[in-house]
């Protein structure tokens, strides 16, 4: 699904909560994703509208001087395995290096796969653990971490335009 992730907004913010009680077993609130939006300069968030406007997925990230850490991606559950959760990671990658990052991180669940298989095309590798990290179950969290991420990005749009010429 080729549907260019743009930056999100206060309207966004009914829908976005909608993706996150669907995804996430601890949802942040309307506070949290107000606050990031209007008070964390550091903060960058993306959504990914169909035709009609409606949210199909978001995703955020800090910056940190040459650190981007990526605070959460998420996609409407009918819509995943479409490119979508892809297109978001892109569109922070190259927010980041347009804003002089080098590298970023994340933290997903053990269990989420799925996340792991997204991230790792990306180029993420696993750099380590952090024991009992959610809160609800007590799971453990995947630290990943890209490097050299310019260059990721060129391997990334490469591999894009040949696929393309094929």
């Amino acid at each position: 699904m080729e549907l260019p992730p743009s930056p999100m907004s206060l309207n966004d913010i009914d829908q976005v909560l909608q993706i996150e009680r669907l995804s996430f077993s601890i949802p942040w609130s309307r506070h949290a994703f107000v606050d990031e939006l209007l008070r964390n300069e550091q903060a960058r968030y993306v959504v990914v509208r169909d035709p009609n406007g409606v949210v199909l997925g978001y995703g955020g990230m800090w910056l940190i001087l040459d650190e981007a850490h990526v605070t959460n991606v998420a996609v409407h559950p009918e819509y995943r395995r479409q490119g979508i959760a892809r297109a978001i990671m892109k569109s922070l990658m190259e927010t980041a290096v347009c804003l002089g990052a080098t590298r970023m991180t994340l933290e997903t669940r053990l269990s989420n796969l799925p996340a792991q298989e997204l991230y790792r095309s990306l180029g993420f590798v696993a750099a380590g653990v952090r024991p009992g990290y959610y809160i609800d179950d007590h799971e453990d969290a995947l630290v990943m971490w890209l490097e050299d991420m310019p260059g990721r990005l060129a391997m990334i749009e490469d591999e894009g335009n040949a696929a393309e010429n094929e």
